[in-house]
């Protein structure tokens, strides 16, 4: 009897192990489909008044509400998170706006990373390591360099974030580094939309939408890409070491 149980307890340890990225991946699919069109600008300013008698009357509770919708919206992968940047600084302001802000999308990232890690990032980065060519090395040099790959895909407009949780789970990225990482790398770009965000109001009350557009004019994506620079500094002069 012992040796029939074994396969079966460590085939419901393996899905065990897979349930939170699964439910991942379907709230992803669902919200999709089902909350595309409803975490919306519009909806922010149809709701504002609303929005904002309820801070006022529970600011406390509605940081806390905020900061969790906030974290099942990036750790779901729902859509709605440059909204959910926006609204945290239209009803909180710059600070503390960008602090909850940070401090939402940063948790909500390390809860996917670590459900993609737990349900298929072992197993891939093992998988890779094993199988050897392109995509090993590749692995190695990103394992190699982690601090400035990690550091530049947050900082860099063009990595979606989505893809910024996943990759570093399915090549064997430690926790330590990518919450550092995460927390550090998106506080510019949290900067600026959250900036736009305490200004909604008086975009409101024109009746416009927030010109987005700002992260990508030389004065803010000047200073990112500075940044960004920074970050892989090391990596470039690793390799120049090695080349001499």
């Amino acid at each position: 009897m012992p040796i029939n149980d074994a396969p079966k307890a460590g085939s419901k340890s393996g899905w065990l192990q897979k349930l939170p990225f699964l439910v991942v991946v379907a709230a992803a699919l669902l919200g999709a489909v089902l909350l595309r069109d409803q975490i919306s600008f519009e909806t922010l300013a149809r709701h504002r008044e609303t929005l904002i008698a309820y801070r006022d009357a529970n600011y406390g509770l509605s940081a806390l509400v905020f900061i969790a919708v906030y974290i099942g919206i990036v750790g779901l992968s729902l859509p709605g998170a440059t909204v959910a940047t926006l609204a945290g600084g239209f009803l909180f302001g710059l600070f503390p706006g960008v602090l909850f802000n940070v401090i939402g999308a940063g948790t909500g990232a390390v809860a996917i990373f670590l459900a993609a890690r737990s349900g298929l990032g072992a197993s891939v980065s093992a998988r890779i390591a094993a199988a050897g060519g392109v995509a090993a090395r590749l692995q190695t040099g990103l394992q190699e360099n982690e601090w400035s790959v990690l550091f530049l895909m947050r900082l860099v407009p063009a990595v979606p974030f989505v893809l910024a949780n996943l990759i570093p789970a399915f090549v064997g990225t430690s926790l330590t580094r990518f919450a550092v990482s995460t927390f550090i790398g998106i506080l510019p770009g949290a900067l600026v939309f959250t900036s736009v965000g305490s200004g909604l109001g008086e975009v409101f009350a024109r009746g416009e939408t927030p010109d987005l557009g700002l992260l990508f004019t030389p004065a803010v994506l000047g200073p990112i890409l500075g940044f960004a620079a920074l970050a892989a500094l090391p990596m470039v002069l690793r390799v120049f070491r090695r080349a001499r």
